[in-house]
């Protein structure tokens, strides 16, 4: 690369539409909420915690390992799925995925609030897609779980 090569800064609510557009059956949810995104952060960055009241789907999450940015985690879902996750988070951003299942959380201050976006659902092994039932449903239930919670 040299100057002369375009280059772009995407806020991560943005990145997360491009990574979900890139698996079939993907679905990102998009809202705003009225709090400032340290607040707003402060809940869904917590992924032993507060991620847990929002992602309800998540019956618990155990980081078991965090060296800067990557993380790995135990995941239990409520209906009893298990999954070690691998990934990235960082303000504003979380990217958790194993074989089997998929999370993805993004936020960004906009204005005096916050936008925020969700993604996930189980995946189909050896293929760059998510099963997509539920997924709609489940991305308004964060929604209506993280603006009750704020």
């Amino acid at each position: 690369m040299n100057e002369h090569w375009p280059t772009t800064d995407l806020d991560p609510v943005r990145r997360l539409h491009v990574l979900a557009a890139g698996i079939r059956g993907a679905h990102v949810t998009e809202a705003h909420v009225d709090a400032p995104f340290e607040r707003v952060w402060s809940l869904l960055g917590d992924l032993e915690g507060g991620f847990g009241q929002v992602v309800t789907d998540m019956e618990r999450l155990r980081v078991v390992r965090r060296q800067g940015e990557r993380v790995e985690a135990l995941a239990r879902s409520r209906y009893g799925m298990r999954a070690r996750l691998r990934g990235v988070q960082r303000p504003g951003w979380c990217w958790l995925q194993s074989r089997f299942l998929l999370i993805g959380v993004a936020a960004a201050p906009e204005g005096p609030g916050t936008r925020v976006a969700f993604t996930g659902g189980v995946r189909l092994p050896s293929r760059a897609a998510l099963v997509p039932l539920g997924v709609r449903r489940e991305g308004g239930r964060s929604v209506r779980n993280l603006t009750a919670l704020l």
